[in-house]
């Protein structure tokens, strides 16, 4: 293929959502019969407002023109006169009408302050929630729909914080109520909610124009009512709620610090406990400031990232895809090419790797960096406090003004009975293996049993994979599966889907693990067992339960990476929604920053939040799984409409070469737009390639740029511009197209169509 050739038209373009049922389409056309029908009687109530010119009768001065015979009327008829009023002003108001105002201040002139302010405060709030319904009826669905990813997090914001910025809101007159009415419908906030916070909010305003109306006579212009000082002391009292909020977070503070005497100085500025990836990153970035900063660590530096899992795992599978490519041989022209796996010479060199990878994060690296670091086992105290038994026998207590919790994550091993008497492997144990197991089965379909089940096979173990689920991997899109497991099985995995582990039991010497598929139970016989079904926090023996330290399946943090104690922040895989080092890294640099510079950032305006929004991670089988942002199952579960273009690897020239054609690139974008909701690539590089799709996502760059970025002839890379030209293809502009061709056809003088069926 020519470099400026287009895509293959073989490859699949743009795919809507899951298309809806039956069901679901009569109810969004009744739900969409239903906003139209509001919107018209909205519309219909407007237009009458206007042509009748029932605004004159909203004035101040039709007000004080009118007071007496109103007046007159209030008296022989005041429960009739009372519900006319308070109708009318629910209507003003959730039609979201100019004279709310002067109709509060009718109120005063007519009822007294007492009785005016209860119906102007009752009529006011319902008006509101109808105006806040019919947002919400009309818009949410259509904004949901478009907007869904970013409407989440606002959401988010509203669940924890919507009835303090409300409040706040309600406070302040000058922001326009039918504004507030409006956006708030759009949210999720529980009518409820909506309805007393209105109430209580709006009530000093209400009293402020109330008492103004009853002194109509003296009232000469609705500016006179709000001075600018009485602006300027509501606008103070709209901040009261925002001010209490934090209030509350140090009265909240205090009760947790209250057990706990704080130093009066502090050894050191920061203590950071785990020399994983992320509690280097923190120490570093310390160091970098100029901070005084402790490392504490209790077993080895680089965590389980150098020693036992990124590091290892990566050298292992790399010596695998050799021994895959000896076999491949042929294909690529060779005859005779012999070669064993040595298990013992490749563990060797997975050593080796890790040994070559360890003085990167050295005690002697950190050290010259300006990092204290400490070999020991460390407990909190208290907030403030880390005590540290060293290695010798020996204990030694630090102070820091906060602390950076970085424990990392540990296997997790499930309760299967039999199984720690028969013994086990796991991610962390396995290393010391110098003998090839002959039977392995591997327990877990997650990206570390896939990559650790296909290692093992290409070095000639019978491996045997377990997964629980109805497919391996099912983070990804269900292709992505079928891809991986047809490759597993062409290279003689034993794949026992679907299966759920019973129990494991060890009869006449030969171990047996014992499963349920499909109701029949089944044995299968291993040498060893490698369970890899995940990996939970590391959260016990430091001493956060007996403080206090709030934690779940992981600590609980806020945006800012900080616990309970405002002191203590928590980063990597201890705290992260997302175990990967990268991420431990990307949340290290916000609890550093926010731990050193919190109170000062909190002056100038805030802390930074932690950004979750663009995270990728690569699966390191063969083929390499890649992803980042929403693939179509996520997208599909939480009904985010997209488009989707898939570009096969097997139409790339580069890869044609190389003899990598397994996989594809799939780019999900907004519909009608090249923005980049996800993308998942599987093939060979995939981790490599992701990076421009995540570099796109973050800096918000589209496909059509994307596009027109110079890819150099022949890469794998050129695989995301085709993916990219895929979708220019599904939204050409045909009607301009169209014109195009006629304007060529008369530059070169051909006749356009009619003319020819009228020549002779």
């Amino acid at each position: 293929m020519n470099p400026t050739d287009p895509p293959m038209a073989s490859v699949s373009s743009a795919s809507p959502a899951r298309p809806p049922s039956d069901v679901e389409r009569r109810a969004a056309r009744q739900n969409a019969r239903r906003a139209l029908a509001v919107l018209a009687i909205a519309a219909a109530l407007a237009a009458a407002f206007v042509y009748f010119h029932l605004g004159r009768f909203l004035s101040l001065d039709e007000l004080q023109a009118q007071r007496q015979a109103l007046a007159a009327l209030r008296a022989a008829h005041p429960w009739a006169f009372a519900l006319a009023y308070f109708s009318a002003y629910v209507v003003v108001a959730g039609l979201s009408l100019p004279g709310a105002l002067v109709m509060t201040l009718a109120g005063g002139a007519l009822f007294g302050l007492v009785w005016g302010t209860l119906l102007v405060s009752f009529a006011s709030t319902a008006g509101a929630c109808l105006a806040f319904l019919a947002s919400r009826f009309v818009l949410r669905g259509w904004l949901e729909a478009r907007y869904g990813q970013a409407l989440r997090a606002i959401d988010t914001g509203v669940a924890r914080d919507g009835a303090f910025y409300l409040f706040s809101l309600r406070l302040i007159p000058v922001f326009p109520f039918f504004v507030v009415n409006l956006l708030f419908g759009l949210t999720p906030l529980r009518l409820r909610t909506y309805a007393w916070v209105s109430q209580l909010g709006m009530l000093p305003a209400t009293l402020l124009y109330v008492n103004a109306g009853t002194q109509l006579a003296r009232l000469h212009s609705l500016h006179g009512i709000l001075s600018p000082a009485l602006l300027a002391s509501l606008a103070l009292l709209g901040v009261f709620p925002l001010g209490a909020r934090k209030s509350l977070d140090m009265l909240q503070a205090r009760r947790v610090y209250r057990p706990y005497v704080r130093p009066r100085a502090f050894d050191r500025n920061l203590i950071v406990i785990g020399a994983g990836a992320a509690g280097l990153v923190a120490s570093y970035i310390a160091a970098a400031l100029k901070a005084k900063v402790t490392l504490i660590e209790g077993q080895r530096m680089g965590g389980d990232c150098l020693n036992t899992g990124c590091v290892p795992s990566k050298a292992l599978i790399r010596s695998a895809r050799y021994a895959s490519q000896l076999r491949r041989a042929a294909e690529y022209g060779f005859v005779d090419v012999q070669g064993r796996p040595d298990f013992a010479r490749v563990m060797e060199r997975v050593a080796g790797v890790v040994r070559a990878v360890a003085p990167h994060d050295s005690v002697e690296r950190y050290t010259a960096l300006g990092v204290e670091v400490l070999m020991g086992r460390a407990r909190l105290v208290d907030p403030w406090t880390v005590e540290v038994r060293t290695p010798d026998g020996g204990t030694r207590r630090l102070s820091a003004r906060s602390l950076v919790i970085a424990t990392g994550a540990e296997t997790f091993v499930p309760p299967i009975p039999g199984l720690q008497e028969a013994g086990y492997l796991t991610s962390d144990t396995l290393w010391s293996l110098r003998e090839l197991p002959r039977r392995l089965v591997v327990l877990g379909g997650g990206p570390i049993g896939c990559e650790l089940t296909q290692a093992f096979a290409r070095l000639g173990a019978r491996v045997t994979q377990v997964e629980m689920l109805p497919r391996l991997l099912p983070r990804e899109d269900p292709e992505v599966s079928a891809l991986v497991a047809e490759k597993f099985r062409a290279e003689g995995v034993d794949l026992r889907i679907g299966t759920q582990a019973k129990a494991v039991w060890v009869e006449n010497g030969t171990k047996f693990l014992v499963c349920a598929a499909d109701g029949r139970e089944e044995r299968i016989a291993f040498d060893h067992l490698l369970v890899a079904v995940g990996r939970r926090a590391r959260l016990t023996g430091y001493g956060l339960e007996e403080l206090g330290v709030r934690c779940g399946k992981t600590l609980e943090v806020n945006a800012f990476m900080q616990t309970n104690f405002p002191n203590i922040y928590a980063c990597g895989d201890v705290a992260s929604p997302y175990q990967f080092t990268h991420v431990g890294a990307h949340t290290a640099w916000y609890a550093a920053i926010n731990a050193l510079f919190g109170p000062w950032l909190a002056l100038r305006g805030g802390r930074f939040k932690a950004d979750f929004s663009v995270i990728p991670w690569t699966t390191f089988t063969e083929p390499e799984v890649a992803r980042v942002g929403l693939n179509e199952t996520e997208a599909r579960e939480k009904n985010i409409p997209y488009e989707a273009v898939r570009y096969e690897l097997a139409e790339l020239d580069r890869a044609i070469a190389e003899g990598e054609t397994e996989g594809f690139v799939k780019v999900l974008t907004a519909p009608g737009r090249d923005r980049v909701l996800g993308a998942t690539i599987v093939g060979a590089q995939a981790g490599e390639l992701i990076a421009e799709f995540v570099l796109a996502m973050r800096q918000r760059i589209g496909l059509n740029k994307l596009l027109g970025t110079i890819h150099v002839y022949p890469t794998l890379a050129e695989a995301n511009k085709y993916a990219a030209g895929l979708w220019r293809q599904a939204h050409r502009p045909e009607k301009i197209l169209a014109l195009l061709e006629r304007f060529h056809r008369f530059r070169r003088g051909a006749p356009s169509a009619a003319r020819r069926e009228r020549a002779p």
